[in-house]
């Protein structure tokens, strides 16, 4: 599966060129699938049982969960699939959307069960299964529980009559989880009971206290059953104006590159200005989606831009100042002039 010579390092390497910031969740990441795929090498090679181990992210919408995953799962060449729990919630035939989200991985892998069977599933918005359903869904428990089979690993009866082994698919649940911090800060056992001393490293002793733990899951709302499938705990920080400014500019694939070479095609020369990333990322923090606005202010800004360059070959430069002003175009046989 894993070469042995990829470390977690690598992984994260990989992962740091289209994923800014983050950096504990990240390398949290890294080695969680770097020990899962080592577990199912070793397992066929020695013919042993293994303990599984899925993740559980937790972090607002917007804050790159998502992106981690697929990037995790493509870096990894194993096919990978989102579904959300309030759609597994909003229905009566539970079993029945499992089995679509697992055909949809063995589409994926173009029809190959066995590369499917070692693929990365992403369950979002899991805090969500803490309540009951809609009237003609189901109840979050009960959701929890059909999950469960399926996370552990099972025989899964697909439509087309194949059978599918979950046992080497990775699970992530993913969720905002709006409230657990709180639990979190009311537990006042804490390691408390621990005996300090002067050698004792409290920064260690303060990572300890404001973990997530089992119980706090519990309290929250999921079954302990359920937790105790997702043993890994990754957090994601909410996105400030200086990240969002990184994620737009800093990526192989940022928003800011993805459009200086469709600009560079028509052979015009695209440049913005720092202080427009700050303002869409002002923009951005204004609509509380975390990254998920980036894209479509950024290119709502530079759609009639890309209009004019298409329409006027003598364009040669695009300057965007501000996003609240007209852009600059600079013609080829002319001193620059304001958009019109």
């Amino acid at each position: 599966m894993l070469s042995h010579s990829l470390k977690p390092s690598i992984i994260l390497r990989y992962v740091d060129q289209f994923v800014i910031g983050q950096e504990d969740a990240k390398k949290t990441l890294a080695v969680a699938v770097y020990a899962h795929y080592r577990k199912i090498s070793q397992s066929r090679e020695r013919t042993a049982g293994r303990i599984k181990s899925n993740v559980l992210l937790i972090g607002s919408s917007g804050t790159g969960k998502t992106l981690l995953c697929e990037t995790l799962s493509h870096f990894l060449g194993v096919p990978f699939v989102t579904a959300e729990a309030t759609s597994l919630a909003n229905t009566r035939f539970v079993n029945e959307e499992i089995e679509a989200m697992l055909t949809r991985l063995v589409e994926k892998a173009q029809g190959d069960i066995a590369k499917a069977q070692t693929g990365i599933v992403f369950i979002d918005e899991i805090d969500k299964l803490k309540a009951p359903g809609q009237q003609q869904g189901s109840s979050g428990e009960s959701v929890q529980h059909s999950l469960l089979k399926i996370m552990e690993g099972a025989q899964v009866k697909l439509a087309d009559g194949r059978y599918m082994d979950t046992t080497d698919i990775l699970f992530i649940c993913g969720g905002a989880f709006v409230g657990l911090d709180e639990i979190i800060a009311s537990q006042t056992h804490g390691y408390g009971f621990i005996a300090t001393s002067k050698g004792d490293n409290q920064r260690i002793l303060d990572r300890l206290n404001t973990r997530v733990k089992p119980t706090d899951l519990f309290t929250y709302g999921l079954i302990p059953e359920f937790t105790g499938r997702l043993p890994i705990i990754a957090r994601f920080h909410d996105l400030d104006r200086a990240m969002m400014v990184r994620i737009m500019t800093e990526p192989r694939n940022s928003l800011q590159n993805q459009f200086r070479e469709i600009f560079a095609e028509e052979g015009v020369d695209l440049a913005i200005e720092p202080k427009v990333f700050e303002q869409i990322a002002e923009l951005a923090i204004e609509y509380k989606t975390g990254a998920r606005s980036l894209r479509g202010i950024f290119e709502e800004l530079l759609t009639p831009m890309l209009y004019e360059v298409t329409e006027h070959p003598d364009i040669a430069r695009v300057t965007v100042g501000s996003l609240f002003n007209d852009p600059v175009y600079t013609r080829k046989a002319g001193p620059a002039s304001a958009a019109g």
